[in-house]
């Protein structure tokens, strides 16, 4: 701790980015994090607690009064405001009204607009601090506000000036380095007409997916893109940190889902709920691998006969569930990044099933020739490869198949794919492989 404070006086710290001062607070005791906490300027608060994980949240707000929690508020964007204020009404509702009650009235408006729209739409993501301007207005007299605005610190993170008409609907956007090449003395307007430039701006509707904001962003690689409600009237604005926030928790979620973990619960540190959400996914594990030993038991006499067939049996399961993992996880992705069209299907599925295929012929051989070598029977070998082509080709069919076919349901393509996948994959390669035994060897 001392080097801590060392390192932390000797620097200024209201000169640092709140992610970094973040960093600086992950590694330490929770004893040291106090004390540390003591040390952040107070205008960085807010931004640094939302920079941190969801567990230490609760230490912040533990450790500071209502008016500092208010002050972290109010130094905050709006869309950040929002957030900070939610994650403290979950935590504790009595201390967010007090810190609520506390904000001066524009804040509290800004916070109560944002909380009407849903997680899912893109008005819930916006900020409302804009830089707007009539076309009529003079190039020098926006330049000279903007100024004003920036040194009061009313504005920050501004790189487009919005162009309204009276009525506030969305006409122009105009980058700032687009404005300070325009002729000063003209209006908006005049300078517009002029240039061979489209200052027509990509736009999104306050009630519009979220989903469909991030593919503007992907597709047309902007930085920022303009929020209008369906007058047309510009509300406010979102940025591609926002953006970046969202690309990078859902695939967190989707990671999490692939192996059956809520991504939610893991966030917190109670571990009783975070078991209880795995437990869902492990007992229903737990289901399909009984129904995968109902199979084995089927040929329980002819694994007594034959001790090789208990030896070589993991190979045929343990290849296929490989495979149709590879299937699945590539399918997951491209559906998630959206590469996958509604026509796309069957050649996915084509695609999925050929490599799974060829690989599956050329491991059946291999392993056709090991075991028939290992266990001196050319006919186990057989079995051996006609089992495992049979498997790969059921692994990538329905690796393929299954995150489709969840996608069409409107079902999270990553939320229980591994565990069915898991179970066709057991019970086909089992299945085949003491079957074919029995008939051939037996």
């Amino acid at each position: 701790m001392n080097k801590l404070k060392e390192y932390l006086t000797s620097h200024d710290l209201s000169e640092m980015h709140p992610s970094d001062i973040a960093k600086i607070l992950k590694k330490l005791s929770d004893a040291e994090f106090v004390d540390a906490l003591k040390l952040v300027p107070k205008n960085l608060l807010g931004d640094v607690a939302l920079a941190l994980p969801d567990r230490y949240f609760d230490d912040v707000v533990e450790n500071l009064s209502v008016d500092e929690l208010s002050y972290a508020v109010t130094e905050l964007e709006s869309d950040d405001q929002t957030d900070f204020m939610q994650e403290l009404e979950e935590l504790d509702k009595s201390k967010a009204s007090e810190v609520f009650e506390t904000l001066d009235e524009d804040d509290k408006q800004e916070i109560i607009k944002l909380k009407t729209y849903s997680e899912d739409e893109a008005g819930s993501y916006m900020q409302l601090e804009l830089f707007t301007a009539l076309g009529s207005e003079i190039v020098q007299d926006v330049i000279k506000r903007f100024a004003l605005l920036r040194k009061a610190n009313n504005i920050q993170n501004i790189q487009n000036l919005f162009i309204t008409s009276e009525d506030k609907r969305l006409k122009y956007s105009i980058g700032l380095d687009e404005l300070l090449i325009f002729d000063f003395s003209k209006t908006v307007n005049e300078n517009i007409s002029l240039s061979e430039e489209s200052f027509e701006p990509k736009r999104a509707v306050d009630r519009d997916d979220i989903k469909e904001i991030v593919e503007h962003f992907e597709e047309y690689d902007l930085s920022v893109l303009p929020i209008v409600n369906t007058y047309g009237v510009l509300l406010g604005r979102i940025t591609s940190d926002d953006i970046y926030d969202i690309i990078q928790d859902g695939a967190t979620e989707q990671m999490y889902n692939l192996a059956g973990v809520d991504d939610d619960a893991e966030e917190e540190d109670d571990t009783f709920k975070a078991g209880r959400k795995r437990a869902t996914w492990l007992s229903l594990n737990l289901l399909t691998a009984i129904t995968t030993s109902l199979v084995i038991a089927i040929f329980a006499d002819t694994l007594e006969s034959m001790v090789a067939l208990a030896v070589l049996m993991p190979i045929v399961s343990s290849m296929g569930g490989n495979v149709g993992t590879q299937s699945l996880t590539v399918v997951v992705r491209q559906l998630a990044l959206r590469e996958i069209s509604q026509g796309d299907a069957k050649r996915i599925i084509k695609k999925e099933v050929s490599i799974s295929l060829i690989n599956g012929a050329i491991f059946a051989i291999i392993m056709a020739i090991i075991s028939g070598l290992w266990f001196k029977q050319p006919l186990l070998g057989l079995v051996m490869a006609v089992s495992m082509v049979i498997n790969i080709f059921v692994a990538g069919f329905f690796g393929a198949t299954i995150p489709l076919l969840f996608k069409k349901m409107d079902i999270d393509p990553a939320i229980g794919s591994t565990v069915v996948l898991t179970a066709i994959t057991d019970i086909v390669g089992f299945f085949s492989f003491l079957g074919l035994a029995t008939y051939i060897l037996l």
